[in-house]
């Protein structure tokens, strides 16, 4: 085998891999949104549960008192 058909091999390995990973990239952007998003409802809808249930402001949202 030449030197070049090596590289051109090589190349060719590397271009497939990095798209594959650019794939699992976008997938991961995708599947991290989506959980950004429902955690951002849970935390809502637990303040709000809190807020119902005590009166007082969420304690998400109080300063520590060492502040």
């Amino acid at each position: 085998m030449t030197d070049t058909t090596h590289l051109e091999e090589q190349i060719a390995y590397l271009t497939r891999t990095v798209d594959e990973l650019s794939d699992i990239v976008a997938r991961q952007e995708t599947e991290l949104a989506l959980a950004q998003r429902r955690l951002a409802m849970l935390m809502e809808r637990e303040a709000t549960r809190e807020l119902d249930a005590g009166g007082t402001v969420p304690l998400a949202d109080q300063k520590p008192p060492h502040w």
